[in-house]
């Protein structure tokens, strides 16, 4: 049986009476999580990746928030990071807490970015920014 995602319920399509979830927050989170993670290695192992990037429906071109030319889609960046340890506010001082991980709680994270440009500015669309305006763009009501 079919299900529709609408105003972030999953549910069949039956009649207003029947029970539908409602996905909390985390497992939200998670199921970007996992999107990204698929997008990338999928784009990484595309052999054409403007194939990839039409199926996905990356746009090779967006209109400028401020009025200004369009931006052209110029460059796909993955940037791949690893979180070595932690810093956080010192209670009374203006030095930073730190906290170096030791060598196994060490993550690595890959971030992609579409990067676009015009003749007056360049903007970075974070993939995980992308991707919560695509489900938003098919599911108006989340």
């Amino acid at each position: 049986m079919p299900h529709d995602i609408v105003n972030g319920h999953i549910g069949h399509n039956h009649g207003p009476d029947h029970l539908h979830s409602h996905l909390k927050p985390e497992d939200e989170a998670a199921d970007l999580q996992v999107l990204c993670e698929q997008f990338i290695d999928g784009f990484r192992t595309a052999k054409d990746k403007a194939a990839f990037l039409r199926i996905a429906s990356v746009p090779l071109e967006i209109h400028d928030q401020d009025g200004g030319p369009s931006l052209k889609l110029v460059d796909v960046a993955l940037r791949t990071e690893w979180q070595v340890g932690t810093a956080s506010p010192s209670f009374g001082s203006r030095e930073l807490s730190y906290l170096a991980f030791p060598g196994e709680m060490i993550s690595e994270r890959t971030n992609l970015a579409f990067i676009y440009v015009s003749s007056e500015r360049k903007t970075e669309i974070d993939l995980r920014r992308f991707l919560v305006r695509e489900d938003k763009k098919h599911n108006p009501g989340m």
